[in-house]
């Protein structure tokens, strides 16, 4: 029996697909990344985006062809607002909550069970995450040997007006920090090297606990102690934080401890106040500023990494200026940038969509050029310096080994080298343009 998933979405969908793949193999099934291969097919679906719902439908209706010809079973789980669980509901034989994958096996037993969930999610309401802890200790079938995903935290409560993950993944749940310490350990124990938090929001962990579980930079204290034990070398990240619960204390843990990577990715989304109010941001940008220059003081060779969104309803020139304004002030050396686009679910959809795509368009190239500017000038800093890599892939055009330094910025290196797959290893950096160097194993 051969099983296929396809995840698509964030870092947590894959996260989640890990713990899906190791459910579906403790029954015998074995994967295959051939889909015609396959007598059952999957997919975590991601609601937060327009597009890869459209790849989901696209997906199902070929599926449901070739039900024509032979016997498939079919399944749907991940982030999903209730108007995408509807509408599964009629194309997809299996539907569940990511909180009830302990229960997957007897639905595939049970061909063509929906789950209650599943059913009730026809109602306009929140997911409950009562369930979650079920699903967290499933052990992971990891899809690389050098790097690893730890959710620490499951849902978000601040309820950004652009943002449908509140109605996908429902309220915040912490995950029990002995877990998440014992996983870490584990993965370490087991040679990886680059291992990554994830949360909606992580550095409120703890915080739903009300006062039963360690805060979010007592975690990251107790995971850096055990890193300076630790005999194997590892980089340890966490994504997405949120600026209102980020503070000094953070910070003041990630420069103490070597495991603790030197990244911040802190997402912005925009550098105009009144379009932060509207998004429902809960920071301005005296925080946000506060926050930077706590990185620059105490990290001052950290990387800082940041989300954007341009067009977003009520933005004009002037407001996206702002945001041009930000990107000259913080000099960030990595952005992701995106064109609102509104989703079912999220506050904003109510709203009306007053940016044309040719303005969203025109901002995101002017947007993108200042991101080089400054991404160049940040990765000339390193010519000549030598810098500790993970390689982890290889390059399409040149063959050529590449890999990412600790602050997550792209290396290419002059040759490829096989065994150098998943290594720690140290490189001579010889050149340098946006976004990415090259260089010379030493």
């Amino acid at each position: 029996m051969k099983y296929h998933l396809i995840t698509l979405g964030c870092q947590m969908n894959i996260a989640d697909s890990e713990r899906v793949s190791s459910v579906l193999e403790g029954m015998g099934y074995t994967r295959t990344e051939n889909e015609e291969d396959a007598s059952l097919l999957g997919i975590l679906a991601c609601s937060v985006r327009q597009k890869p719902i459209d790849k989901v439908y696209n997906k199902i209706a070929q599926w449901n062809r070739w039900k024509n010809k032979r016997n498939l079973l079919t399944f749907v789980s991940g982030c999903l607002l209730p108007a995408d669980k509807d509408k599964f509901l009629k194309t997809f034989d299996l539907i569940f909550p990511m909180s009830e994958l302990g229960q997957l096996p007897d639905m595939i037993r049970e061909y063509g069970v929906v789950t209650p969930a599943a059913l009730k999610s026809r109602q306009p309401i929140m997911p409950k995450n009562e369930h979650i802890a079920g699903m967290w200790s499933i052990a992971p079938k990891h899809q690389s040997t050098y790097e690893a995903y730890v959710p620490i935290q499951n849902g978000c409560d601040k309820f950004c007006t652009f943002c449908a993950v509140p109605y996908t993944r429902g309220r915040e749940v912490s995950r029990p920090s002995s877990d998440i310490i014992d996983e870490i350990r584990h993965l370490a124990n087991q040679g990886y090297k680059s291992i990554t938090l994830l949360g909606q929001n992580v550095n409120s962990y703890g915080l739903d606990k009300n006062g039963e579980e360690i805060s979010f930079a007592e975690l990251l204290r107790q995971i850096g102690e055990f890193g300076k034990i630790s005999e194997h070398e590892f980089w340890v990240y966490f994504t997405s934080p949120h600026p209102e619960d980020m503070n000094r204390e953070v910070i003041e843990v990630i420069a103490s401890y070597d495991c603790l990577a030197k990244q911040i990715h802190l997402p912005m989304q925009s550098g105009d106040e009144r379009v932060l109010i509207k998004m429902n941001r809960r920071h301005s940008m005296d925080k946000y500023r506060r926050i930077v220059e706590d990185i620059r003081e105490l990290i001052p060779q950290a990387t800082l990494f940041t989300d954007i969104i341009v067009g977003f309803t009520g933005e004009g020139e002037a407001e996206f200026q702002n945001t041009v304004a930000a990107f000259e002030e913080f000099k960030f050396n990595m952005a992701y940038i995106a064109m609102y686009s509104p989703r079912p679910g999220a506050a904003s959809f109510r709203w009306e969509d007053e940016v044309s795509s040719e303005d969203k368009k025109d901002r995101l190239f002017r947007l993108s050029q200042v991101l080089k500017f400054y991404s160049n000038e940040n990765n000339q800093f390193y010519l000549e310096k030598t810098m500790r890599v993970l390689i982890n892939g290889t390059d399409r055009k040149t063959g050529f080994s590449t890999g990412v330094t600790e602050g997550k910025i792209i290396v290419r290196l002059d040759k490829h080298d096989h065994s150098l797959m998943g290594q720690l290893v140290n490189v001579k950096i010889t050149s340098a343009t946006f976004l990415s160097m090259s260089g010379e194993v030493v």
